[in-house]
C-alpha cells in the first residue's frame, strides 16, 4: 500500500516527521539536549534523497537542503555522483533513481529532482507513488501533458510538493501582487517579458559522435528520450537548449520571470497561443521566437470587482527580444531594468530577476509610492517552505497545484513557435488545441519503449 502524508493510513516514519511538535517528548535525542545550540534533533530532520548532484544546479539543491539528512546521493554521473559524496560521505550512492526509490523509499520522507527537464516528471511520478514528497526543478516538466500528470499525482498521493521557481518566494513578488491588488496600477491589460541568450545556439544538426565517458551512464541520462549518440555538447550544460531533452529559455528563465504574473494575475489556463515571429528553426535545437498568449476574463478574490480583465501576455526569446517596443509612452530607459512589464490602465510596473526586485515605472511613480497593505504570508526561504510543509506545515507556495497548471500554459510557448502567425485555440480542460490537430502531437512528449508513463484518472 502506498504510504500517503497525514493520512489515516501505515503510521510510518513520514507520519511521526509530520506530527512532530505532538510527539517531541519521545523524540530520540530530547529538544531540552540541544535547546540554545540551534541545531535540530536528529529525530526531527527528514532523511532526503537528491536525485541528480551535479551539472546546473544539482550541487545547490543538494546544499539548500542540507539542514535535513542527506540519505542517498543519485547521479548517472559518477564524476558528479562522488564529488557530492566527499561533502556527505554517509550517503547511500546510486545510479539509477529507480533502483534508489524501490530500495529506500521506506527509509526517504522526500526527494529532491535536479535533472534535464525531459526525466523530471519520471523521477517525480515514482517518487510520489512510493508517498515521497518531492522538490522538483523549474520548469516542473517538459511538455505540457507531463505538467498535467504531476498535478494529478500529487493530489492522488497527497505529497508535499515544490518546483524549483525560487522567486515564488521572494518578498518582492508578493509585492508586485499587492501592489496590483491594491489597484494602484488599474486593470491590468497586458504584460510582456523577454529572455535573450540560451543553450546550444547555433546548433542545427546533431552534434558528431564521441565516446562515451566511463563515468557516464547514458542510457540512464536519456531516459524517456529518443536514443541519439553522446556528444559533450549535450550533457551537462547545453541539454536544455536541444527539442528531444529541454525548454530553452521559456523554461530556464520564462518561468522564473512570469511568477509575479501568474500569481498576481491568477492566469490559469490561456484561450489561444501565437508565434508572432521565429528564425533559425532546425530539427535539433530550439529557435528564437517570439509569442503573445490571450487570457480571458478571470475570477479573484483578491480585487474589489471579484474579477480581472482579459489580458494579453508576450513573451520574447533569444534575438527576438530585439522586437519589443515599450509600451504606451514608456521610453526604453524606463524599462532597461525590468524583465517584465505590467500594463495596466492607471499606470505599469516592472519586475526583474526571478521576480526579487520591483518597481514602478517610469522612476518618477516611486517618489510618492507606499507599500500596500500586505496580503500574503512572506515565505521562510523556498527550499525552507518546503521542508515546513513536509513536516506537517501548509503547502509551499508553488506546489504542484500551483506549478502544475502554470507549467502548462508557459510550455504551449515552446510549441507554437513550428505554427508561425497561426492562432492556435487551446482548450485547456481537455488539454488539445481545437484548431490544429498537427499542434496536439507536441502536447504530450516521444517515451522510449520501457520508461512510458500512465496517465491518471
Amino acid at each position: 500500500m502506498t504510504k500517503r502524508w497525514r493520512s489515516g493510513g501505515q503510521a510510518t516514519r513520514r507520519h511521526f516527521l509530520g506530527a512532530a511538535a505532538a510527539l517531541s517528548a519521545f523524540s530520540i535525542v530530547p529538544r531540552h539536549v540541544l535547546a540554545g545550540s540551534g541545531e535540530q534533533p536528529p529525530s526531527d530532520k527528514l532523511n532526503i534523497g537528491c536525485v541528480g548532484v551535479g551539472g546546473m544546479q544539482g550541487a545547490g539543491d543538494v546544499r539548500n537542503v542540507s539542514s535535513e539528512n542527506i540519505y542517498a546521493l543519485c547521479d548517472v554521473d559518477e564524476n558528479f555522483l562522488n564529488k557530492a559524496a566527499e561533502t556527505y560521505p554517509n550517503a547511500k550512492k546510486y545510479r539509477d533513481f529507480r533502483r534508489m526509490l524501490d530500495k529506500e523509499h521506506k527509509h526517504l520522507d522526500a526527494v529532491t529532482v535536479t535533472i534535464p527537464d525531459h526525466m523530471h516528471a519520471s523521477v517525480a511520478l515514482w517518487a510520489m507513488e512510493r508517498g515521497l514528497a518531492v522538490h522538483c526543478q523549474k520548469p516542473l516538466t517538459q511538455s505540457v501533458w507531463e505538467a498535467r500528470l504531476l498535478t494529478k499525482a500529487a493530489e492522488k498521493y497527497k505529497v508535499p510538493t515544490q518546483m524549483g521557481n525560487q522567486g515564488y518566494s521572494s518578498e518582492a513578488t508578493r509585492i508586485a501582487c499587492e501592489i496590483i491588488w491594491s489597484g494602484q496600477l488599474g486593470e491590468i491589460t497586458e504584460v510582456h517579458s523577454m529572455s535573450g541568450g540560451g543553450f546550444a545556439r547555433g546548433v542545427k544538426e546533431w552534434p558528431p559522435v564521441e565516446e562515451i565517458p566511463k563515468t557516464l551512464d547514458w542510457d540512464l541520462w536519456t531516459g524517456r528520450a529518443p536514443e541519439h549518440t553522446y556528444s559533450s555538447k549535450i550533457h551537462p550544460w547545453n541539454w536544455r537548449g536541444y527539442l528531444d531533452y529541454g525548454t530553452q529559455m521559456i523554461g530556464d528563465w520564462g518561468i522564473h520571470m512570469l511568477g509575479p504574473a501568474n500569481w498576481a494575475l491568477q492566469l490559469g489556463s490561456p484561450t489561444s497561443v501565437e508565434c508572432t515571429a521565429v528564425d533559425e528553426v532546425n530539427p535539433v535545437t530550439y529557435p528564437h521566437y517570439a509569442c503573445k498568449f490571450e487570457f480571458p476574463e478571470r475570477a479573484s478574490k483578491y480585487v474589489p470587482s471579484g474579477k480581472m480583465p482579459p489580458l494579453t501576455l508576450y513573451w520574447y526569446e533569444g534575438k527576438m527580444t530585439r522586437l519589443f517596443k515599450p509600451p504606451g509612452d514608456l521610453t526604453a530607459e524606463d524599462v532597461k531594468s525590468s524583465n517584465e512589464i505590467f500594463v495596466g490602465t492607471k499606470g505599469c510596473m516592472g519586475t526583474s530577476g526571478r521576480g526579487e526586485s520591483v518597481r514602478l515605472i517610469p522612476e518618477s511613480r516611486m517618489k510618492d509610492f507606499t507599500k500596500p497593505p500586505q496580503v500574503i504570508k512572506r515565505s521562510p526561504g523556498h527550499f525552507k517552505d518546503w521542508i515546513q510543509s513536509c513536516k506537517g506545515g501548509e503547502p509551499a507556495c508553488s506546489n504542484f497545484s500551483i506549478a502544475g497548471p502554470y507549467t502548462e500554459w508557459m510550455l504551449l510557448g515552446a510549441i507554437c513557435w513550428r505554427f508561425p502567425n497561426e492562432k492556435l485555440l487551446w482548450d485547456g480542460s481537455h488539454l488539445r488545441f481545437t484548431n490544429n490537430e498537427k499542434a496536439n502531437e507536441y502536447v504530450k512528449p516521444y517515451f522510449r519503449k520501457g520508461w512510458e508513463l500512465n496517465d491518471l484518472a
